[in-house]
């Protein structure tokens, strides 16, 4: 295939950006995404030019450092990480326009990089347990429903990559945010800080800079692990719960 891209290129945070126009040749359908964006650098190098910097770790969907936009899609037209992209969804002589999450609490640290360390400091404001455990317990010491260890699971999957943030038309982390709090609050593990655990965060979040959320949807439509817009929802009873309790 051959393609025309668009990156988004920036020398650093405080430089202004722009798009900048590549053709490339060669590219097969078998490829992923990032495999497309390493034979641009290649062709890049080769010309002497700087190659586009862009995350990535695992290449295997589970780590979350893959976020780009593309062609105003976060990670692309499937409901995937961009690693796990392939070409094969796009068309021969097709024009790919690339960029990275649009938000205010992810800013660019160079082309398609963003710092996404907003989501550690929420993670660090609760997204925990202390309740001293020791060793790793019999499996049926301490039952727990299925519904809630489906629910704890299910929330547990979200990889923290920012496609919530990136799809929101208001830059919201709600679902990330909800995800995280959702994961520890119904099991019996998390329960000492349930109530510390969802106003801290939430407090954390708001004042990371992140939108407010208006459900539109968007957020579950982008995220690949699926977790699901009810995740708000839940997190939204929590907060009040909590918060009803603090105020007495």
């Amino acid at each position: 295939m051959r393609l025309t891209l668009r990156v988004w290129r920036q020398a650093n945070a405080d430089a202004d950006g722009n798009m900048a126009t590549y053709e490339i040749d060669g590219i097969t359908e078998d490829m992923s995404f990032l495999e497309m964006l390493d034979s641009l650098n290649e062709k890049l190098i080769l010309e002497g030019d700087t190659p586009v910097a862009f995350d990535h770790d695992c290449r295997e969907g589970i780590c979350g450092a893959c976020g780009v936009v593309i062609n105003g899609d976060a990670h692309g037209p499937e409901r995937t990480t961009t690693c796990q992209l392939h070409m094969r969804h796009f068309k021969d002589g097709d024009t790919i326009d690339v960029e990275p999450w649009r938000a205010g609490a992810f800013p660019v640290v160079k082309d398609l990089v963003v710092d996404r360390s907003a989501f550690d400091r929420i993670i660090g404001s609760g997204g925990y347990i202390t309740v001293p455990t020791g060793a790793a317990p019999e499996a049926h010491s301490t039952p727990v429903p299925k519904a809630d260890a489906d629910s704890a699971f299910e929330h547990a999957e979200c990889i923290g990559c920012g496609a919530c943030v990136a799809a929101c038309p208001n830059g919201s982390a709600m679902l990330f945010t909800s995800a995280k709090i959702n994961h520890l609050n119904v099991l019996p593990q998390g329960a000492p800080e349930r109530e510390t655990r969802v106003l801290d965060m939430v407090t954390q979040m708001d004042g990371e800079g992140f939108g407010g959320c208006t459900l539109t949807g968007e957020c579950a439509t982008a995220c690949p692990k699926g977790i699901p817009l009810v995740s708000i929802t839940s997190m939204n009873r929590e907060w009040l719960r909590a918060n009803r309790k603090a105020t007495r």
